[in-house]
């Protein structure tokens, strides 16, 4: 978003107490409204932003902000409503040491101060500068002028100061790093967690819509805020009642005694931009529409009044929201059933998935802290919601059912937070992608949409799941006991065929049943009745008793040699002639075992459920322990827990300073490439090469050729043998088409391969790439694919002709921190090979986590890097190095995934 005079339209983002205010460039008319600003200026601060008292320096000032004469200065506006609360300006400076540097000034409104306008400002500044190629700031302040010290401090960016004369002479950095990014993320937590509060715990609802008869959606939603004890007021918008379930009603948003926090919308779709646009006039904070079927016109006037009146939206076509906090008791929706107050906080788009998901999580007895139908997503999403739950004080596991990402990458930063403290539990909907473009490159072709989302929660800390009934299988067990430590798995069962059930379970899952040690199948022994097998699983027999079953189960559960018991019960004779059920045992004190144990009770009608069921208490009691009806929910939902307790166990990780980039050269050779070539391509092989060279990527010597002569005496500089290798626009699977011969042992061996090439491809061929011989090594791929919705993918696996065959790589979102790509590295199949295994040695472990580093960072700083495919990349044990190259640039806006802004439809 390089926004200058005659830019794109405003964006929206939210202040630190919740305020929507509008980012936009100056234009010429709005020098009435900037002036307007200036003149309210106290004394004091029209002196520390002109360093005097003086009228005529901000009159001054306007008019150049104004008139901004070049496109590379930029000056940003900050609205409220119509009213300017801010506004900030750079301009180029000549500086023979910084020749991308630039001067700010920023000016916030006196009665705006301490809400985050500046920094909002200078955020959304940085951003244009960047765009247009700026990489450093400097600003002046007088050493009194602690506001404005205090907002470039707080920045986040890497800032160093000099002071001179009463003076305090400032210079800024513009890279994003972790530092700016944390920064970034707090700010943006605060804004959004205040703005949605007038959702989640307002102190005044009206139902707007509301009908007299029983089968009207406002009734429904007004019955249940009424009925369920909502702790605030509560009114009805209805012009032919005086009253609807006993809450008074009235004829107008206007005639509310009071202005509602949170509206609820039941109106035809036709009606709602009026009737947004009359909420906002009155003063509502928030809007929750439960209507669908709107119009693109009446989507954006929707829209448009929410924004303008900086109102917070929910929906539309959405089911309501919930927040069961005693203080707020707040069901305004049109779900039959009120939800259990807990600890869950649930947030789905669909109304129908929410009412299921409720249902399930009830009969469980797993109550929520707040419940969001998102809907259509005009406004709120997922992302608001995680910051809502980190903060909210009563929410200890997020449960989020997602059809789509507005701003994936903010979306992990912001899950891996909260995945740290609990955990986010996902439905993975919507995995294919009817339509996706048909990839050309193996890279491309690698990365299917289930890769790019798994990379994404993988990442984050999120566990996904395939549908409804796993991710409640799964939260049955997350809920009601500890994490594992791992994913040993000892399986204990009255009857055998059923523990070789469970044994195959666990191994689909990705859990072992090891063999348990001797003294301890030795104790087990001792305590089963004659005939238990002890091994893993463990066959107790069907005349085990109850109490010998439960000192079986924590014998398990206290030893060290098993991260978790996993009982398999069936109902037998033998136990109920003898009394003594062994279910029973299943149920201990709290904190007499400290391993989870979870059940599968073969005859079970649910398919999960948490016992004991019958004192329908929510199930964090500690006593309480998921039951299934089938081995594999059970190894599912274990599955899920044991690789989440290992993500919570790895550092956090972090992207990596390099050394030897060139990123001002990278983006001129791309900008170069696409002002000759607008509608894109892929890059010859003499801008791949500088490309890898300006990111420090390792690469084979290589020389370009166009005749046979040139290409021997290349072959001859380089070092025979040779390897030779036909090119022309748009050719990506060379050795498909006969396009490369190796092992050229002379001169003349190359003249002859050049001249064959010659006469197959004729005048298609515009030259060849001419390259020694490589040294042995593991052939692997490593590539980068931009998805239009996550951003840059970076993938690794093995390589080489077989590469998609084999289909053995793994994937992860850019910026690579250094635990993603030690994860890239080892999660292949092939990837006991790279660790030496067979005896070969390792190969240069550190060259390649360099290797996809680099190209991590190239991805993120070219977005107009759609396809990188590096195949083979030969690693061998003294260095890592890319023997083919296939890039391809595409044109593409400068991309913002950490601007904070709110979302546009």
């Amino acid at each position: 978003m390089a926004m200058h005079a005659g830019g794109p339209d405003a964006v929206h983002a939210l202040l630190t107490d919740g305020t929507t205010a509008s980012i936009r460039a100056v234009r010429p008319d709005d020098r009435e409204r900037v002036l307007e600003m200036y003149r309210h200026l106290s004394a004091d601060n029209l002196r520390r932003r002109f360093f005097a008292i003086s009228r005529r320096s901000a009159e001054l000032a306007v008019e150049r902000i104004c008139t901004l004469g070049s496109p590379t200065d930029q000056a940003l506006l900050a609205l409220v409503g119509d009213k300017v609360i801010g506004v900030a300006e750079y301009h180029r400076i000549d500086s023979p040491d910084r020749p991308q540097l630039a001067e700010i000034g920023l000016t916030v409104a006196d009665d705006w101060h301490e809400h985050g306008v500046g920094t909002l400002l200078l955020e959304h500044l940085a951003h244009a500068a960047r765009a247009a190629g700026v990489t450093a700031f400097t600003a002046e302040a007088l050493a009194d002028n602690h506001l404005m010290l205090k907002v470039v401090a707080d920045l986040g960016l890497r800032t160093t100061r000099r002071f001179e004369q009463g003076e305090v002479h400032s210079t800024i950095e513009l890279q994003e790093d972790e530092q700016y990014l944390m920064a970034v993320d707090a700010r943006g937590r605060t804004a959004d967690v205040a703005s949605l509060r007038p959702l989640l715990q307002p102190k005044s609802v009206a139902v707007i819509g509301a009908g007299r008869k029983e089968t009207s959606v406002g009734r429904a939603v007004l019955t249940n805020l009424r009925h369920n004890g909502f702790n605030g007021a509560l009114y009805a918008v209805n012009p032919h009642a005086a009253s609807i379930v006993d809450v008074p009603s009235f004829p107008t948003v206007a005639l509310l005694p009071e202005a509602p926090e949170l509206a609820v919308l039941a109106v035809p779709a036709h009606a709602l931009p009026d009737v947004a646009e009359q909420c906002g006039a009155r003063g509502v904070r928030a809007l929750v529409v439960v209507g669908a079927g709107l119009r693109d016109e009446e989507a954006a006037g929707l829209l448009a009044a929410c924004r303008r009146h900086g109102m917070r939206l929910v929906g539309p076509n959405c089911l309501g929201l919930a927040n069961t906090d005693p203080a707020v008791r707040l069901d305004a929706t049109f779900a039959a059933t009120a939800p259990r107050p807990g600890t869950a906080g649930v947030a789905v788009p669909s109304g129908g998935v929410g009412i299921a998901l409720l249902g399930a999580l009830s009969r469980l007895g797993i109550g929520v802290s707040s419940f969001v139908s998102l809907g259509d997503k005009y406004d709120v999403s997922g992302n608001d919601l995680l910051q809502w739950w980190e903060c909210d004080g009563r929410t200890d596991l997020a449960v989020l059912h997602l059809e789509s990402f507005g701003n994936p990458r903010a979306f992990s930063r912001t899950a891996r937070r909260l995945a740290r403290r609990m955990p986010v539990l996902t439905v993975d909907a919507g995995r294919s992608e009817a339509g996706r473009r048909a990839a050309a490159s193996h890279t491309a072709a690698l990365a299917t949409p289930t890769m790019t989302r798994r990379a994404l929660f993988r990442q984050a800390g999120v566990i996904p799941t395939t549908g409804l009934g796993e991710l409640v299988e799964t939260a049955a067990l997350l809920h009601s006991q500890p994490l594992p430590a791992g994913p040993r798995v000892a399986i204990v069962s009255n009857a055998g065929g059923a523990a070789v059930l469970a044994a195959d379970a666990c191994a689909e899952a990705g859990l072992t049943v090891p063999e348990l040690p001797a003294a301890l199948a030795a104790d087990l022994s001792a305590a089963l009745p004659e005939g238990a097998r002890v091994a893993n699983p463990v066959d107790t027999t069907p005349a085990v008793t109850s109490a010998a079953f439960a000192e079986c189960l924590d014998r398990l559960a206290r030893h060290g040699a098993v991260d978790a018991v996993l009982a398999v019960l069936v109902p037998t004779a033998l136990s109920a002639a003898g009394g003594s059920d062994p279910v029973e045992a299943l149920i201990r004190p709290p904190g007499a075992r400290s391993r989870p144990v979870l059940t599968v009770l073969l005859d079970q009608a649910e398919p999960v459920r948490l016992l004991p069921a019958s004192d329908g208490l929510p199930a964090s009691d500690g006593r309480s322990l998921p039951a299934y009806a089938e081995p594999a929910a059970a190894a599912r939902a274990l599955g899920h827990a044991v690789e989440y307790a290992r993500w919570r166990a790895e550092p956090l990780g972090s992207v990596p300073s390099l050394d030897r980039i060139d990123a001002p050269t990278a983006a001129l050779l791309v900008d170069d490439f696409l002002r000759h070539t607008p509608g894109g391509g892929w890059a010859d092989p003499r801008l791949c090469g500088a490309l890898l060279d300006a990111y420090g990527i390792p690469q084979q010597p290589w020389a370009w050729a166009g005749s046979p002569d040139a290409a021997a005496a290349a072959a001859e500089r380089l070092g025979l043998p040779a390897a030779l290798k036909a090119h022309w626009p748009g050719i990506v699977h060379k050795s498909e088409v006969g396009a490369v011969r190796l092992d050229l042992r002379s001169p003349a061996a190359v003249r002859a391969a050049y001249q064959d090439f010659t006469d197959r491809f004729g005048e298609l061929m515009t030259g060849t790439v001419v390259q020694p011989m490589a040294e042995r090594g593991i052939e692997l791929v490593a590539g980068v694919t931009h998805d239009d919705v996550f951003g840059p993918l970076v993938l690794f696996g093995l390589g080489g002709t077989a590469t998609e065959v084999l289909a053995d790589h793994a994937a992860r979102l850019a910026p690579l921190t250094d635990q993603d790509a030690h994860a890239l590295i080892t999660a292949p199949r092939c990837a006991p090979l790279l660790f030496g295994q067979h005896g070969d040695g390792p190969v240069d472990l550190e060259g390649l986590e360099q290797l996809l580093h680099r190209l991590s960072r190239m991805a993120c700083d070219l977005p107009q890097l759609a396809e990188a495919d590096l195949n083979p990349v030969l690693a061998g044990p003294g260095a890592v190095t890319a023997l083919d190259v296939r890039i391809r640039l595409a044109p593409r806006a400068t991309e913002a995934p950490y601007l904070r802004r709110l979302r546009a439809r």
